[in-house]
């Protein structure tokens, strides 16, 4: 039997610093702007203690609040990318619309940085001209997070695998990252997949050391190159029929591989910057796009730091599989691989057992040093 509807005494989230007003002191303005359905109010004391009453049904702590909305008006559809201007809704028939969040949507109090991203299912009204108001955000299966400023910014969610992209040169490889993107699609239980990008730059045996490290693990490993059209074919089938969502480094050639992979999308694509060989972003929000041959792509931007959220530094070795052998031969049960002596990962790591790579990305984690 499901949980009953009742009213519900929310925060709404602290993102500014304004003086307090009750409802009987908005002006006229102001009410228009507050989209305060029936049913709800509005008070407060300050930021602090700012709540509404709304109608809806507590979840746990994975499906959390559901806002009740009225069913006879509200249609499903799935967010396809996010913009200061709004969002775009792709509604079950296929019909888009521009939308914009309904106000207790968006100040419920949270620690993520946006309350709606690309790839949520919600609910929402149609209004006129092909727009409408987001009502709901269904809950999440899977998200790709990252931190930023204390706070969870989810890049995507809904989707079944995350293609992390790196470049063999120009940028030049930076595995530290690459364990972080494997250590957070694993907190947000999506399935990985490493594609090694700009083939062409490098020599193929100079790749196969960090090509076989990952592959030992478990992981698979695609290389490309745009330039020859080499490994597109078996990226190719490795994202038909799924939903996919590619992240990595600027510069790495994301937006690249999409051209490649199906040409008709014709992204802009830019070159790596000839002072710091970083990458320059072209892609400034997340975008679900559709592939002809089968499946969904999400295109993010692109990133130069990752820091994870929700991940505690004695969750980490959990993260690293060639580290679960060893664990049991630590001396202490509370061990932290770093300081102690007997310990059964250091012991490993100089045996040969386990990467020094792998180990200095998990040291640099669990101090909390971004790349």
């Amino acid at each position: 039997m499901g949980k009953r509807k009742q009213k519900i005494r929310v925060a709404l989230r602290k993102n500014r610093q304004k003086k307090p007003r009750r409802q009987n002191d908005f002006t006229h303005e102001d009410l228009e702007d507050s989209n305060l359905a029936h049913g709800e109010r509005v008070s407060g004391k300050g930021d602090l203690t700012r709540h509404r009453t709304i109608i809806g049904v507590e979840g746990d702590e994975n499906t959390g609040l559901t806002i009740d909305v009225d069913m006879s008006q509200c249609r499903a559809g799935r967010v396809l990318s996010v913009h200061r201007s709004g969002f775009i809704v792709q509604a079950d028939n296929g019909e888009r619309f521009e939308c914009v969040v309904r106000n207790v949507v968006r100040a419920i109090a949270s620690d993520q940085r946006t309350a709606v991203v690309a790839g949520d299912q919600v609910m929402f009204q149609p209004t006129v001209n092909e727009q409408g108001v987001i009502e709901r955000v269904e809950p999440r299966t899977s998200t790709l997070s990252r931190e930023v400023r204390g706070q969870e910014h989810v890049l995507v969610a809904n989707v079944d695998q995350v293609l992390i992209v790196a470049s063999s040169a120009d940028p030049p490889l930076k595995p530290s990252l690459l364990d972080r993107y494997l250590v957070s699609a694993a907190v947000g239980d999506i399935a990985p997949l490493i594609c090694i990008n700009k083939a062409d730059l490098s020599n193929l045996a100079a790749l196969q050391p960090i090509i076989g490290l990952y592959s030992q693990l478990g992981y698979t490993v695609v290389t490309t190159s745009t330039v020859s059209g080499y490994g597109i074919p078996r990226l190719r089938e490795l994202l038909r029929n799924r939903e996919t969502v590619l992240t990595g480094q600027s510069g790495v050639g994301k937006s690249s591989l999409l051209n490649a992979l199906q040409p008709g999308l014709k992204l802009r694509t830019g070159e790596v910057s000839g002072d710091s060989r970083k990458g320059k972003h072209t892609t400034t929000s997340a975008n679900l796009l559709e592939l002809n041959f089968g499946g969904w792509v999400v295109d993010t931007p692109g990133v130069r730091q990752f820091g994870l959220w929700d991940t505690f530094p004695e969750e980490v070795e959990g993260y690293f599989v060639e580290f679960h052998p060893f664990v049991r031969d630590c001396r202490y049960p509370d061990c932290t691989h770093t300081h102690e002596t007997d310990c059964g990962i250091k012991q490993a790591v100089a045996r040969g057992l386990i990467s020094e790579c792998r180990f200095e990305s998990y040291q640099r984690i669990t101090a909390g040093d971004l790349v």
